[in-house]
């Protein structure tokens, strides 16, 4: 329902998963929803794990396996490893992971299932940023109206009615719109004039960035008050997230995005493996990163391609991966840091997401933009996790 918010991109979200559970591909489809429960579980997200539980045991999957991971068959509890990383720190695969997986033996997985797999696990972490992004609750947790973050206060009303709004925090919200939408066409015109920045000075800008996101707050407390069904296939639980730069600690290398492109390299190593799913992806992260209906809150006919450039390379800055002609300065200008800390949650650790980080963000805008915002943080992180799982599987190969 909520992705429905945005037809478009709900179209080519239900193509992509039901390829993935329900069509023909390397693995059984039992294993195919016991690898989403894997997945959904690194987050704590048990909206996706008792859906996949019930998906798992229709398709007649065995009972057994649902007691916990330790339950399940050794080749599957093998891709625990590259689960845990893939959801918190991709960019410490190597293609030493991927040899692991592959190596002859009774449990060894092959090439073609391997991919599945990581497509399945990177879409399911993923989708568990979206469903906490957007406070999408399962059932037994949802009063009757709530399944979701309710449209921030004076969202999706008219824009007249706000004009009206007393307070202080009207205004506020109003001013930070205004000099978003002041920004924006400050730096257009100003794209033109900016020839003159260094390589130097554009990697800087990208440090920066990098080193900022860590204003966010990584709270490293295990929630006591995990369920049981989500601890029992958790092997780990308290590896997360790490942010780059602890002090004294080696920062991983930055991932120079024209090394290993999702274009040039990614997409081409998925349609050979898993052919029909490369396209589909392709196609997804076109439309999410193309969508628009020239509307930012109330203003009409304006051109938000800077904007949306700004989230989805903020979102693959927080993984370490760099655009070299992508001037980060952009987005210290039009994130503001309500906006920044939510995004860096909502792609990091999203099982802390709270409803106060949202409705703190662009509070006078529609609450299907902020959806639109979650469409774009699950893309940009769906590929760059991919990225770095196919970068080592490339490795691997050559």
């Amino acid at each position: 329902m909520v992705m429905g918010l945005h037809p478009q991109y709900l179209s080519s979200f239900w193509k992509t998963q039901y390829l993935l559970l329900r069509m023909d591909g390397p693995l059984p489809y039992h294993k195919r929803h016991y690898i989403a429960i894997m997945a959904a579980a690194r987050h704590r997200c048990s909206y996706l794990v008792g859906l996949h539980m019930g998906e798992f045991l229709q398709v007649g999957g065995n009972p057994a396996w649902l007691r916990g991971l330790h339950c399940a068959p050794q080749k599957l509890r093998n891709l625990n490893e590259i689960n845990k990383l893939l959801a918190h720190r991709p960019w410490l695969i190597t293609k030493e992971h991927i040899e692991a997986l592959l190596k002859p033996g009774e449990d060894s997985w092959s090439l073609a299932e391997l991919v599945q797999a990581l497509v399945l696990l990177t879409h399911y972490h993923s989708l568990a940023s979206f469903v906490f992004g957007c406070g999408i609750k399962p059932e037994e947790e949802q009063d009757v109206e709530n399944n979701c973050w309710a449209p921030s206060p004076h969202s999706d009303s008219s824009p007249t009615s706000d004009d009206t709004m007393g307070g202080s925090g009207g205004t506020d919200a109003m001013q930070e719109l205004e000099v978003l939408m002041e920004r924006m066409k400050l730096l257009q015109e100003n794209q033109l004039e900016e020839e003159g920045v260094t390589q130097e000075e554009m990697a800087t800008r990208f440090e920066l960035e990098k080193t900022e996101s860590l204003l966010v707050p990584s709270s490293d407390i295990l929630d006591p008050s995990l369920q049981s069904n989500i601890r029992c296939f958790l092997e780990d639980p308290e590896f997360g997230y790490k942010d780059f730069t602890r002090r004294g600690e080696q920062a991983p290398p930055t991932f120079r995005a024209q090394d290993y492109t999702w274009e040039d390299h990614g997409y081409s190593l998925i349609n050979r493996l898993y052919p029909d799913v490369g396209q589909l992806l392709d196609e997804k992260f076109q439309v999410v990163y193309n969508l628009t209906y020239n509307t930012i809150a109330m203003h009409c006919g304006v051109d938000t391609s800077m904007l949306r450039r700004a989230i989805w390379n903020y979102v693959h800055c927080v993984f370490g991966i760099r655009y070299d002609d992508y001037d980060y300065g952009e987005v210290n200008q039009l994130l503001e840091r309500n906006l920044k800390i939510y995004i860096k949650t909502v792609a990091c650790y999203p099982e802390k997401t709270t409803k106060q980080i949202y409705t703190q963000f662009w509070r006078h805008f529609k609450h299907s933009e902020k959806v639109h915002i979650n469409l774009l943080l699950l893309e940009a992180r769906m590929q760059a996790a991919l990225l770095y799982a196919l970068r080592a599987v490339t490795r691997y190969m050559t």
